[in-house]
């Protein structure tokens, strides 16, 4: 697919973005363009928010416990495809003379609107903090899936151009080619889905209409004219919130970001608050906030690492051993926080012993029928009742983050059935995005810290 593939290497620093309102002419006068840069850097400067939705927002009529099933499926697959792509890293991607294209994270359980092109065409991409590139479909497909809205045609927007191989973000991509177009891309993903096309730079619109949208020219993007795949087709591409320097935060220049995530059954939107906006304070108590470093892994450098130090379960500090969590000198191994992926993973020893404890405190009978789709179910009572749950607390370095009922035990009363929202991972643990619901998620990149706000993310 590839004509000649370039080294592999890891990403390098960008250079700034120039980020206007306006596509400018080649024409308009110096003053005039740094009075419109200028213009568009206090925009960004006070920050923007965008609507995300849940991928199965639009399906009606499910329970929550239905929606709980339906993500931890996805996110099973999930957890395969990160697990093997640190796997890949860590024992190398090369075999014989063949170089195999890395796998990356890929898909999500939100999706946020944007525009792209001049003039603007609104589209929903898969929001992910497991990955880099930003790409959605273009015309003309040689293999597209089926989108809502329009493919976009880079022949009908006056500010799209291509990026050279020689380019920077070029160089930052785990795969690319040079073909006579420009640079060529590669990304794949560990269920075999695909994206493929060239890389390019446009205007893209972001914020809600109605409110203060921003748009920034030259955002580099991947115009997919080859994508393959079951995972994409709830929108029309992707936004990477990584760390590498592909990412729509890397090169935005942003400092921090945070998104506040409804319950997964609630029908108003979650939020992702860029610059300034998430610059949030507690309400109550200063305490409320708990704050844990971001530890990074040189072979994997666009995931958000933490470092978890153990797991209560009522009184309980659990027996697990120091090393459970850790990063492994190898890569493998450690913590990451993943918006895209449901339900919490935890290494499947340290799981047994949550299991068991769970088992000791809850007073309800195991349900072994297997029928809940999760590692660990109750029977609940026939009649009526109120059940108390243990508090469950994840203790991060520094921060000790005692979790709502809500964002690890849910219920199906017509199925008689509470069920332990946490599996067993035999690779990477992942803490997932139901555990944190209601939690504003700030991610301090100056710093290097994650922050934990309890908030009502319903009413920001």
């Amino acid at each position: 697919m590839l004509d000649s593939l370039c080294s592999v290497r890891y990403p390098i620093v960008l250079v700034a973005v120039l980020a206007t309102l306006f596509f400018i002419d080649l024409t308009v006068s110096s003053s005039t363009l740094s009075r419109r840069a200028l213009q568009q850097q206090k925009l960004l400067n006070n920050g923007f928010r965008m609507r995300l939705h849940h991928v199965d927002h639009h399906v009606k009529n499910l329970t929550r416990f239905e929606r709980l099933q339906r993500g931890a499926a996805r996110g099973r697959n999930r957890l395969q495809r990160l697990n093997a792509m640190v796997l890949a890293a860590a024992g190398g991607a090369a075999v014989g003379d063949q170089v195999q294209a890395p796998v990356v994270a890929g898909n999500g359980e939100f999706l946020m609107k944007l525009a792209i092109g001049s003039p603007p065409k609104s589209f929903s991409a898969i929001m992910d903090t497991g990955s880099d590139l930003i790409w959605t479909q273009c015309k003309p497909c040689q293999q597209c899936f089926d989108q809502s809205t329009p493919i976009f045609d880079p022949k009908e927007s006056s500010s799209f151009s291509k990026l050279s191989c020689s380019s920077e973000l070029c160089g930052a991509l785990p795969t690319s080619a040079c073909s006579n177009d420009g640079c060529e891309y590669l990304y794949t993903y560990g269920d075999y889905s695909s994206t493929h096309g060239l890389l390019g730079a446009e205007t893209f619109t972001f914020g809600d209409p109605g409110e203060d949208q921003v748009s920034i020219s030259e955002i580099g993007f991947g115009c997919g004219d080859d994508n393959e795949g079951d995972g994409f087709s709830q929108g029309a591409g992707l936004v990477g919130l990584g760390r590498g320097p592909l990412s729509l935060v890397s090169q935005l220049k942003e400092q921090k970001f945070a998104y506040c995530l409804t319950p997964i059954d609630d029908s108003k939107p979650s939020s992702l608050l860029m610059g300034s906006l998430a610059n949030v304070k507690p309400k109550k108590s200063q305490d409320e906030i708990k704050t844990t470093p971001l530890i990074r892994n040189p072979s994997q450098p666009s995931f958000y690492y933490l470092s978890l130090e153990g797991i209560s379960v009522g009184g309980s500090h659990l027996a697990i051993p120091q090393p459970t969590f850790e990063l492994r000198d190898d890569g493998s191994g450690g913590v990451i926080i993943d918006s895209g992926t449901t339900i919490t993973y935890i290494d499947k020893s340290a799981f047994t012993l949550l299991k068991k404890e769970f088992i000791a405190q809850m007073k309800l009978p195991v349900d072994d029928s297997g029928t809940g789709g999760l590692d660990l179910c109750f029977k609940l009572p026939s009649e009526a009742t109120q059940v108390e749950v243990p508090k469950l607390t994840f203790h991060f370095k520094d921060a000790d983050l005692e979790l709502p009922g809500e964002n690890y035990m849910i219920g199906d009363s017509a199925a008689g059935l509470l069920c332990l929202a946490i599996g067993s991972s035999s690779g990477m643990s992942i803490f997932g995005n139901l555990q944190q619901q209601n939690f504003m998620v700030v991610h301090d990149l100056q710093e290097e810290t994650i922050s934990f706000v309890p908030t009502q993310c319903d009413g920001i």
